[in-house]
This record gives C-alpha cells, structure tokens and sequence, in this order.
C-alpha cells in the first residue's frame, strides 16, 4: 500500500486504463497529491473525482469505452462538470471532432483535432514549450504520434502551440495536451489539473 492509499482526504483521479500509457500518469498523479484509481468498468467512475485520459490510439480507446459502457458515462460526467484531463489520444477524444473521418468521442471540447498531425512513430520529438499559464520557465514537450488542434472555439483556451498549431488547450473543467506530460519529470500540469480538481470540489 502507497502513501496516497493511506491518506483517504486525498481525492481520487481515476486513470482511464483500457489501453495506451496510464502507469506514469499515476505515479506523475500520486506526486502531487492524489489517489489513483485504474478505471476498466463504467461503475469504478463512481468512486472518482476527476479523469485522466492517457495516450494511446484514439480510435482503439473509443471503441473500448463504447463496448465496456464508459464513453456516455464519462460525457456526462464532464459536462457535468467533473475535471478530466485528456493527453496525446485523450486530447483526441475530448475533441467535438476530427478532420481523418468518424470515430467515437467525448465530443466536450470545442475543438477540431487532427490525429498524428505531426506524423508516425519515427517522427516523435521533444521540445520546449511557452506555457505562460505554468510560469516563465519552458514545459518539456514530448511528442509522439501527436495529434495537433486544428480549430477551436471561443470557450477554448490555447495553454501552448508549436509551429503554429495548438497543442494544449482548457475549457472549463477540462484540460487537454497533445504531448506527453506524464513521461517528463516537470510535474507542473498535473499539479495545474490537481488545483482544477480541488477547485471543483469546494
């Protein structure tokens, strides 16, 4: 048992564990003061204050949330107002649509997506991102198979872009990136998802 299991005042983010990359997303959520909950069944969400959508392929984790019941439980719950953070494929799925054809999705941010915008596998990189709503100092950018947004609305809030293409963005309680936090040491847009969290709670 980890610390952040002993410690039942501190909320409980689930991890969207279908598919894709959720284990750093945990350990990245138990070092800023959170308890995460591995979600795979559509009544774990109950338990839950908030939602982490990891990366992975999108078109795979939306036909997961379908078949396993999630992906109209967890639409409500974010327009609902419950915090959820969507990253690389999360970011995708947070999307109202994309430009590549139908797939399943949230559809809760006003944004247009385009999945691998910065192209395959071989084409991963990292870069310095300006984030002026985490501070003067740079957030490390990790890319991979990166989707990019492409359109997005007035309630939309661009918190970065590279190459003149958002890539990460809030709307009220939900915050989206289409890089990799979670594989990085910076610590810094969890703990800004974190303070989503507590503010929702009061």
């Amino acid at each position: 048992m980890n610390e952040a299991d002993k410690n039942p005042e501190k909320p409980v983010v689930g991890v969207l564990s279908l598919q894709g990359a959720f284990r750093e997303h945990e350990q990245a959520l138990e070092k800023v003061g959170a308890r995460p909950l591995k979600i795979r069944r559509r009544r774990q969400l109950e338990e839950v204050q908030a939602l982490v959508i990891p990366g992975g392929d999108s078109t795979t984790i939306g036909k997961l949330m379908v078949g396993y019941h999630i992906l109209g439980a967890v639409r409500h719950l974010g327009e609902q107002g419950m915090p959820i953070f969507g990253t690389c494929a999360g970011l995708v799925m947070l999307a109202m649509d994309t430009v590549d054809g139908e797939q399943s999705l949230l559809r809760l941010m006003d944004m247009r997506v385009r999945r691998n915008a910065f192209g395959r596998q071989v084409n991963s990189f990292e870069t310095d991102l300006e984030m002026p709503a985490l501070g003067e100092e740079s957030f490390p950018g990790v890319f991979i198979r990166a989707p990019w947004i492409e359109s997005a609305g007035d309630r939309v809030e661009v918190l970065a872009s590279h190459e003149d293409h958002a890539v990460a963005a809030r709307q009220g309680n939900l915050l989206a990136t289409a890089f990799h936090p979670e594989l990085t040491d910076d610590l810094r847009l969890h703990q800004l998802f974190m303070e989503m969290v507590t503010a929702g709670s009061r």
